[in-house]
C-alpha cells in the first residue's frame, strides 16, 4: 500500500469523513462515490470493495480521530454518563438523569453494534459500489425529507424551542435531562436506525435523527442524542481497524494516516460545533435536497458516461 495513498489523498479524504460522518449526508457513501467520479489513480487507490482494501482500512480507521472530536466536543456530557454509568452499577439503581442517560445509550448502541459485526462485511462487498451507493443517497435524502414531514404530523402543535425557562440557553445539561425521559424502548428504536447506515450512501447522523423526529423529539434533541449514540460506535469501528492499519494493509503508510487523523479531528470538531447550532432553530431539509440532487447527479453521471 506504500505507494497507493498519498498525502493528499489522505488529507483530502480525511476531512470529508470528518464533515460527513456527522452531516446527514453520508461519509461512506462520499468515500465511495468521490473516487469513482474523479477516476483514473483516485478510483484505484480507494476502493472500499477491493478485496482486503487498504482504503476501507484507512477511513474506518479515522473514525478513532472522528471519535475523539466528538468526546472533546461533549466532555462534560460524558463525564456525567459515566458517572451516572458507575453510580448505577454500584449501587444497582436507575434513578437520576445521568444514570437513565447511560443506559439509554448502552441499550441503544447493542442492536448497531452486533449488526455491524455480522452484517458489515457483506454490505461493503456487495453494496460498497458507486452505483448502489448512489442510489442509497437519494434514498437519504427521501427519508430526510419524510423526516420532516412526519415531524409536523407527529407534533404539529409544536416547535423546536427548549421549554421556556430554558429558552436561550439550550445548555447541553438541559438537553440531556430531557433525553433522559425518554423512554427505554423509543431510545433503542432511535438507536437502532443506525444498522442502517451500514448501507453506503444513508446516512448515520441524518437516520438517527430522523428517527428522532418520527418519536416525537425536537430537531436540537435528536441531532444531540445521534451525537451522543454515535460516538461509542464510531470509536469501537475505529478501534476495531486498528489492527489492520498496524499490519500490512498499513505498511508504509503512517504519515498519511496521521495527517488524514488529523484533518478528520479537526474537521469533526467544526462539524459537530456547527451542527448543535445549526438545529437549534432549523431543519434537515437542505441536506435532503442535497443528497437527492448529488445522488442523483451521481448515478446519471456513472451509468451515462
Amino acid at each position: 500500500m506504500t505507494a497507493h495513498l498519498s498525502y493528499v489523498e489522505a488529507v483530502i479524504v480525511g476531512a470529508a469523513q470528518g464533515i460527513t460522518e456527522l452531516f446527514p449526508v453520508s461519509s461512506l457513501g462520499h468515500s465511495v462515490l468521490v473516487p469513482a467520479l474523479v477516476g483514473g489513480q483516485w478510483a484505484r487507490d480507494l476502493n472500499v470493495s477491493a478485496p482486503q482494501s487498504p482504503y476501507l482500512a484507512f477511513i474506518v480507521g479515522l473514525h478513532v480521530a472522528t471519535a475523539a472530536a466528538l468526546l472533546v466536543f461533549f466532555w462534560r456530557d460524558w463525564v456525567r454518563i459515566l458517572a451516572g454509568l458507575f453510580s448505577s452499577v454500584r449501587y444497582r439503581r436507575i434513578q437520576t438523569p445521568d444514570e437513565r442517560l447511560a443506559w439509554l445509550i448502552v441499550l441503544a448502541t447493542i442492536p448497531v453494534g452486533l449488526a455491524g459485526l455480522a452484517l458489515e462485511q457483506l454490505f461493503r462487498t456487495t453494496l460498497g459500489k458507486p452505483i448502489p451507493a448512489a442510489v442509497f443517497l437519494i434514498v437519504n435524502g427521501i427519508a430526510l425529507y419524510a423526516g420532516e414531514v412526519l415531524r409536523r404530523r407527529v407534533a404539529p402543535a409544536q416547535d423546536d424551542r427548549a421549554p421556556a425557562d430554558e429558552q436561550g440557553t439550550h445548555s447541553g445539561e438541559a438537553v440531556d435531562n430531557r433525553l433522559a425521559e425518554l423512554p427505554m424502548r423509543r431510545g433503542v428504536v432511535i438507536g437502532s436506525a443506525q444498522i442502517l447506515a451500514l448501507l453506503p450512501g444513508i446516512s448515520r447522523s441524518g437516520i438517527t435523527i430522523v428517527a428522532g423526529l418520527w418519536r416525537g423529539l425536537s430537531h436540537e434533541d435528536a441531532a444531540r442524542f445521534s451525537f451522543l449514540l454515535a460516538t461509542p460506535i464510531i470509536l469501537a469501528a475505529g478501534v476495531y481497524k486498528i489492527p489492520e492499519l498496524l499490519g500490512p494493509l498499513g505498511a508504509g503508510i503512517g504519515g498519511q494516516v496521521l495527517a488524514g487523523s488529523i484533518a478528520s479531528c479537526v474537521c469533526a470538531y467544526l462539524a459537530v460545533r456547527y451542527l448543535t447550532r445549526y438545529f437549534q432553530t432549523r431543519t434537515l431539509t437542505p441536506f435532503a435536497i442535497y443528497c437527492a440532487l448529488a445522488g442523483a447527479a451521481s448515478l446519471a453521471w456513472l451509468v451515462l458516461r
